[in-house]
């Protein structure tokens, strides 16, 4: 498997463990480099908290709304979380591929935040 098969999607679903094993799937935007799928979410999301106890992840190829097609690509990898110099690599990546629709996003939330971003990047192996 390879984050490569994930590059040309617009939305993947991501799925996380909860402690006592139970899935949790969520739409996110992501991209693709250097063999490697990376996320940006908030630090404190479910999905941060379900990741620094189970790095597990299943990722499918999804709408904007979550839902996946049958026979859609699938994989599972393992997820960890980023920070600092590797965040902001994460962050112009997404920005890249989304362009304006990640800055309509980041610029108005950091604003309303008084200039901070309590942001974790993910990178999920295959």
């Amino acid at each position: 498997m390879s984050a490569e098969m994930f590059a040309s999607a617009r939305y993947v679903s991501v799925t996380t463990f909860r402690k006592n094993g139970t899935g949790v799937a969520t739409p996110v935007w992501f991209a693709v480099d250097g063999g490697e799928l990376f996320l940006w979410t908030r630090t404190d999301s479910w999905k941060v908290k379900r990741l620094r106890n189970d790095s597990r992840v299943v990722v499918t190829v999804c709408d904007v709304r979550g839902k996946v097609e049958e026979g859609a690509p699938t994989a599972e990898g393992t997820a960890r979380l980023l920070a600092g110099a590797e965040l902001g690599a994460v962050r112009r990546l997404l920005s890249r591929k989304y362009t304006w629709q990640f800055w309509a996003v980041d610029w108005p939330a950091m604003i309303v935040r008084l200039g901070k971003r309590p942001h974790t990047g993910i990178a999920v192996t295959f």
